[in-house]
């Protein structure tokens, strides 16, 4: 599996559509998905890999089938847009919530949809964006004094 094409995602009635390329054909690109849900584990889609099974030829067809799937065998009603604060930095996606006032982040790195954010607490999104971009430019790295 090549990387996770997080630029082309989609939010979709509480799931986040993640198309990547599958494989080649004829020098053509074959796409399929994974899919996150705003309710996480307890959703049987979430990390899920092409649920439906169905292969597409372009990024938009793989997003229409995975939207037909989620429209057939949707788990929970849709709460609103959990996915809305969601960026990609280094081909990373950084998906940003707020709970009250305190802000916190999930972290997913281009391969792989595993969480691997660290667990802090932000003032605002803007704190968060801050703190996870400095860490990206190294300023959080810890250095071995020899």
């Amino acid at each position: 599996m090549s990387r996770l094409l997080y630029e082309n995602s989609v939010s979709y009635k509480g799931y986040l559509i993640i198309p990547f390329v599958f494989g080649k054909a004829d020098n053509y690109e074959i796409y399929s998905y994974k899919m996150l849900s705003e309710i996480g584990h307890r959703s049987k889609f979430n990390k899920a890999e092409n649920p439906a099974e169905i292969y597409g030829s372009d990024v938009s067809k793989i997003i229409d089938t995975a939207k037909e799937h989620i429209d057939q065998n949707s788990e929970f009603v849709h709460r609103g847009d959990s996915f809305k604060s969601r960026y990609v930095y280094r081909n990373n996606l950084i998906i940003i919530f707020q709970e009250g006032d305190k802000y916190f982040y999930d972290h997913y790195p281009p391969e792989l949809l595993n969480n691997i954010a660290a667990p802090k607490l932000f003032k605002s999104e803007y704190e968060c964006l801050s703190w996870i971009k400095q860490g990206f430019d190294g300023r959080y790295v810890r250095q071995r004094v020899i």
